[in-house]
């Protein structure tokens, strides 16, 4: 019986595979996720790639039914490339894979769009049926996760009274530029990462820092690290 590449031959059918595109900065990473989920004759992985803005690339240009994405990727981290990858393509379903299972970082998770949050130490055990759970549109996360899912719902939420988060303050073009600037990159390299003026880069910069209320470049740093946006 001859195997197609796009599809597996189930008594006498055709059944159409499961796209994936597998996002991580860890090569070894990728092709340990990636060997997993091919040893299921229903996935396929389609693409890789090595950070967030890559991941929201090929997102556009596969249109994978499912992104399987790290959050912790360099240029553009799992969160802002979750939120862009719906903003831009609503239909393709998100699995976030992480070493953390902070409760702050669950719920970002899932307001981006995500609807399943696998932490690394669990991908052997429950990665093959999030996925198959997210090829029909159905969210899946563990009990673990869950428990902080519905934690935080019957608490009414985690912050205080008419408190927004400070990263609920930026725009996603600010959480970007945020990111690049506490990687190291200067407001050339910025500006040039996002298809902006120079000038542009530094009005945001300016802004950032006001919104946030930061005094010095170590201070955006400590705040990017604190709140997961770069890794520390």
């Amino acid at each position: 019986m001859e195997m197609q590449r796009m599809g597996t031959e189930v008594t006498g059918a055709i059944e159409k595979q499961i796209q994936i595109l597998l996002a991580d900065d860890h090569e070894v990473v990728r092709q340990g996720t990636r060997m997993l989920l091919e040893k299921q004759p229903d996935l396929h992985v389609c693409g890789e790639a090595r950070n967030g803005r890559e991941a929201v690339a090929l997102a556009q240009k596969l249109k994978p039914d499912i992104a399987v994405l790290d959050v912790e990727m360099p240029e553009l981290n799992g969160l802002e490339a979750t939120r862009q990858i719906k903003k831009l393509l609503p239909e393709i379903e998100i699995l976030i894979f992480t070493g953390h299972e902070e409760e702050q970082l669950v719920h970002d998770v899932f307001q981006a769009g995500a609807r399943s949050y696998i932490v690394k130490t669990d991908v052997s055990q429950h990665l093959v049926t999030a996925v198959r759970a997210l090829a029909k549109h159905r969210t899946f996360f563990t009990s673990k996760i869950s428990e902080i899912v519905f934690s935080r719902y019957l608490g009414g939420g985690g912050t205080a009274a008419g408190e927004e988060p400070a990263s609920g303050r930026l725009t996603a073009r600010e959480r970007e530029i945020v990111q690049l600037l506490a990687e190291g990159r200067s407001n050339k390299e910025v500006a040039s990462a996002l298809g902006i003026s120079v000038k542009t880069g530094e009005t945001h910069r300016a802004s950032i820092m006001r919104k946030l209320g930061l005094g010095t470049f170590s201070d955006l740093v400590r705040y990017a690290i604190r709140n997961k946006i770069i890794q520390a």
